[in-house]
């Protein structure tokens, strides 16, 4: 099954720029990048070639890298030994604007990896660059050109995409937002989230649903891309009781999504104090500090800032924890003991937390992160400050019968212009400032 994705235009729109810039691609494990990649590859250029630092074809070009350094100085060919490398390689090698040379998995090889600037600046030939632990090149060891670099991610699929996938992409564009559709249009898209919310969107898991319409061997295809993500994370480790804390840190920080509710300025410490509980011989803070790195570095969690009484040029930085996936954050909440009811309230703010990301990521919105406030002792669920109207933002995802009463007094006091209640079991309303809008909508939100 083809499935669908966004970047693929991204990646077009990329090659006609021609910045001379080598592209990064990040993303976590098993999102697609080496499928999209090779999919944009051989459909947008007449000469493609790969290269997986993770496998033979790696180590065969590290063993032509050497030979050509080893050409001595004056010899014709000992000239532009990066172009002769991949001569070398591949002897079909051409550097011209149709080639394009994909790296995969480049942080196996520093050598590799402090090639980029060369590969931007010496080459007519486009270069990407890709991996799965990118957090590996932070080490000394490894040049960063941040110059010569343009970058994109590849996320699980969004909801959207998923929606692509099942043939309901114009229904979830054209649907009203506040109720104007038919019932029986906003109860279809409410199904197709209803699947979404539970499998998430890694590619394989998608495709296991569409081939089996089981949700049982969705979820073992989850529980078996983490055992990967897991078994493959423990190889950048330096000792048995860091590897292990990598199995341990993903359900606590799963309860931790649970237990702070207005969150902690200090995530490590609160993790930290769970383990140390058990032996505090055996993890230090540092190793828990690293861990919660590489899992951010992965893209496999993602952190939520926060606005101190509804100031927001008072923000206290990573102070909640969120899933990049929703079948990931399901899998973790159960293995918590979270009752039902509980996770799929957090599961629709990690939903609304993913479109928030994508915002600040493209500076859309203000923070380098997402963000919730606390004010006046209660917390609002997210506080969104527009960087085109200028203008502040409430959203409130759970329901319930105190419900947005913090975010009711914000709007009240004018700490928010607009307040948004997204909900599961609604069609959709407005009254005033305040906007009603059924949850699996967020992505068409604006701000």
């Amino acid at each position: 099954m083809d499935l669908k994705r966004d970047i693929y235009d991204c990646l077009v729109q990329w090659k006609h720029r021609n910045s001379g810039k080598v592209l990064e691609v990040s993303g976590a494990r098993q999102v697609g990048k080496t499928y999209i990649l090779t999919k944009f590859a051989k459909e947008n250029y007449k000469n493609f070639f790969y290269i997986n630092m993770m496998q033979t074809s790696g180590q065969d070009f590290n063993a032509c890298l050497e030979r050509a350094a080893r050409w001595e100085p004056g010899e014709e060919r000992a000239e532009k030994p990066i172009h002769r490398a991949l001569e070398l390689f591949d002897k079909k090698f051409a550097d011209e604007e149709d080639t394009v040379v994909v790296i995969d998995e480049i942080q196996e090889s520093a050598k590799v990896f402090s090639l980029i600037r060369q590969f931007a600046r010496e080459f007519r030939a486009h270069f990407i660059v890709t991996g799965s632990y990118l957090g590996k090149t932070v080490g000394k060891e490894y040049f960063l050109p941040a110059g010569d670099i343009d970058t994109m991610e590849l996320n699980t699929l969004s909801f959207e995409e998923f929606l692509q996938a099942a043939g309901k992409i114009e229904l979830y564009e054209q649907i009203d937002l506040y109720g104007e559709s038919s019932h029986e249009d906003y109860e279809l898209l409410k199904s197709f989230y209803g699947i979404y919310s539970k499998i998430g969107g890694y590619p394989a898991v998608v495709r296991k649903y569409f081939e089996t319409g089981d949700i049982s061997e969705c979820r073992r295809e989850i529980a078996h891309i983490i055992r990967i993500f897991v078994d493959e994370s423990e190889r950048y480790f330096d000792n048995i009781l860091e590897m292990g804390l990598l199995e341990q840190m993903l359900p606590l920080i799963a309860q931790t999504m649970v237990r702070e509710k207005k969150g902690s300025p200090d995530l490590v410490k609160e993790l930290s104090s769970v383990l140390f509980r058990d032996d505090s011989n055996r993890v230090t803070k540092k190793s828990v500090n690293q861990a919660i790195a590489w899992f951010c570095r992965s893209d496999v969690i993602g952190y939520c800032g926060r606005v101190n009484e509804g100031n927001m040029l008072d923000v206290t930085p990573n102070c909640r924890f969120y899933f990049r996936d929703l079948g990931v954050a399901g899998h973790f909440l159960d293995m918590a003991g979270v009752q039902p009811d509980a996770i799929a309230g957090i599961i629709n703010e990690n939903f609304v937390y993913l479109y928030l990301k994508k915002k600040s990521d493209v500076l859309e919105i203000a923070g380098m992160t997402p963000l919730y406030a606390i004010y006046k002792g209660g917390e609002l669920d997210f506080f969104v400050n527009s960087r085109k109207d200028y203008k502040n933002y409430g959203i409130e995802v759970k329901a319930g019968r105190t419900a947005g009463k913090t975010a009711r007094q914000m709007l009240e006091d004018g700490k928010i212009q607009h307040l948004y209640f997204l909900k599961g079991n609604t069609y959709g309303g407005i009254e005033g400032k305040m906007k009603t809008v059924p949850v699996y909508l967020a992505g068409r939100l604006k701000f």
